[in-house]
């Protein structure tokens, strides 16, 4: 059902980033393959070690919003 409303989507998204993004941090050989489905996970903690001002914006504001709207 996230994938038809994208106020839950972006959720999910963010939620994933900063959860691969802590579990790279934590366990660093779980993410170690670039490529095939871990890749996957791989690319979304580099983008929340690259962009994580952005990251931590987006978290914030979409905490705000589920809180009020």
């Amino acid at each position: 059902s996230a994938l038809f409303n994208f106020h839950s989507f972006l959720t999910v998204v963010l939620l994933v980033i900063c959860t691969c993004t802590y579990l790279k941090m934590q366990f660093s050989t779980l993410l170690e393959q670039k490529t095939g489905f871990r890749g996957f996970f791989w690319k979304a903690a580099r983008i929340g070690e690259r962009l994580s001002p952005w990251v931590a914006a987006g978290c914030f504001t979409m905490g705000i919003s589920i809180i009020f709207f």
